[in-house]
């Protein structure tokens, strides 16, 4: 057993704890430590032992989700992740929790249909799993490889082509994050200028609160960051984020791009998909985009960054030291299609550095 991930659920209803332990209890690389309806039954079970994950609610009687998490994290910093119903409040308050040490955000599962219930349990292992690494569980344990499940490719969203990428194109910027990656973004857009080419960036979120992670940068950056939606133009000094649930390709659009959110099958394991995002920029933007993978788990982004690479784009990656999971900017590195590993606090930096060649560039050829 000792192989296997220790996962501690909380939460007050108790057909959310037989689901979630059924979850657990179906993965052979899971092990379900205990299930508590509140959080002063959990901090009961925790006087007997810690567990590696825990799932955490955060409408609860007696004790807030948030008031147990700010004092777990306090005295026993065990990787989190937090189970959310997605109102515009419960957003707020999920926003609140990865500012206390959150690893992660998941919606509450809702299981009608059996495909709905595939793909929830497989999000909860995958969430467990990307918690289980982070640097906090990283020092007692060693990774534990990902389920087996079913891996589509960009191909079913976004088909490959033979094209050429663009001769001229303007300059590009597309970004993608997992795991640790709503606290690298902040950092990251707190030091950018407002006058940047557009930004398009896929963080791993279930639907429902994507817009008010948007609503955070826009009101830390300098740029105008605002939720994807169908159709809207991206131009110099704006950034769109990801709808959680829907992938996001980029079209061209004079004088900059234009936003595409569609449906469809998981990427990589996820939806949206970063390796989705990177095709589309090395179709439409080819040399004059810039590719960077943050902190996740996994190995989203890889493929595309690789054929960003290939069409002339210019490529950076997250470093060990600096990531929360060193999974999908690891993966980049080692694969050699990112050209450059770059702390997290000298991102702005190179991405800066990057836009202000680019548009002098574009500008002496006008």
């Amino acid at each position: 057993m000792s192989d296997r991930i220790n996962v501690m659920i909380i939460d007050d209803s108790a057909s959310v704890r037989t689901l979630l332990s059924s979850f657990i209890r179906r993965d052979p690389g899971l092990h379900l430590w205990g299930a508590a309806n509140d959080p002063l039954e959990a901090i009961g079970l925790l006087k007997s032992g810690l567990p590696d994950v825990v799932l955490l609610d955060l409408h609860m009687p007696h004790m807030d989700g948030l008031t147990f998490l700010e004092r777990l994290m306090a005295r026993h910093p065990i990787p989190t992740v937090v189970l959310s119903s997605f109102t515009r409040d419960g957003s707020t308050e999920t926003m609140r929790a990865l500012e206390l040490g959150a690893v992660g955000v998941l919606k509450k599962p809702h299981v009608g249909t059996e495909q709905a219930r595939e793909e929830a349990a497989m999000l909860i292992a995958d969430a467990v799993r990307g918690a289980a690494q982070t640097r906090v569980a990283r020092r007692t344990r060693n990774a534990v490889p990902r389920a087996p499940g079913d891996r589509h490719t960009a191909d079913v969203i976004l088909p490959a082509t033979q094209e050429e990428p663009p001769k001229s194109a303007p300059p590009l910027i597309v970004i993608g994050a997992s795991t640790g990656g709503t606290e690298a973004l902040s950092e990251i857009f707190t030091d950018l200028p407002a006058d940047l080419p557009p930004i398009a960036l896929v963080q791993h979120f279930p639907p429902g609160f994507t817009a008010a992670f948007a609503e955070r940068l826009n009101r830390e950056s300098q740029l105008e960051v605002f939720e994807a939606y169908d159709g809207a133009p991206l131009g110099v000094g704006q950034a769109v984020v990801a709808q959680g649930d829907r992938h996001l390709v980029l079209d061209r659009a004079f004088p900059g791009y234009r936003v595409s959110v569609r449906d469809g099958l998981f990427v990589t394991r996820h939806r949206p998909s970063c390796d989705v995002l990177f095709r589309s920029a090395a179709q439409v933007a080819g040399p004059a985009a810039l590719g960077v993978l943050l902190t996740g788990m996994g190995d989203d982004g890889a493929t595309g960054m690789g054929e960003m690479l290939q069409a002339g784009a210019h490529t950076l990656a997250q470093d060990q030291a600096s990531s929360v999971v060193w999974g999908m900017p690891g993966v980049a590195l080692k694969r050699g299609v990112a050209e450059q590993a770059v702390p997290l606090n000298r991102m702005a930096h190179a991405i800066t550095t990057w836009a202000r060649v680019r548009q002098a560039e574009a500008a002496s050829n006008e």
